[in-house]
């Protein structure tokens, strides 16, 4: 596969270096682990090939499983996730595929992430789904081929 362009953060360094920063704010707020794990679990559902291959790769390096990486697409299925895993996954989806349903987060999975991270960390958590999305954005308009970037 080929790009269709350069990639925008390329075209626009400033991008590039707001993309970042947002990113490196949201690595000081939760478990590395939980971020990849709602970075993978963000780009499985938005198709972008390049986030699906890097992100476990970087769990790994964080000390993630195989075994919890091969299920996060079936997270609400598989008991190797914790409650507060559990929640912001779920939160992830529905801030990922927010025109899927009228209420694109419901009560209930807001309250229930409320239960499991303070207030920095659920601002943090939110900061990190959109984060995610936006890259997953990028990388799919312009057909980002998987490996360009290495980790």
């Amino acid at each position: 596969m080929q790009a269709r362009m350069n990639h925008p953060v390329m075209v626009v360094p400033e991008a590039m270096k707001a993309l970042q920063s947002l990113g490196d704010l949201t690595k000081n707020g939760l478990p590395e682990k939980l971020l990849e794990l709602v970075h993978l679990r963000a780009s499985q559902i938005n198709g972008c090939s390049v986030c699906v291959d890097m992100h476990p790769k970087l769990a790994r390096k964080a000390g993630e499983t195989d075994e919890r990486l091969f299920a996060v697409a079936a997270w609400y299925d598989t008991p190797y996730f914790t409650e507060a895993e559990r929640a912001a996954l779920a939160l992830t989806e529905a801030l990922t595929r927010i025109s899927d349903r009228a209420d694109p987060v419901p009560d209930a999975i807001w309250n229930e992430a409320d239960k499991h991270f303070d207030e920095q960390e659920l601002a943090t958590l939110v900061l990190a789904i959109a984060s995610i999305n936006v890259w997953n954005r990028l990388n799919v308009a312009v057909r980002q081929p998987v490996g360009v970037w290495k980790v």
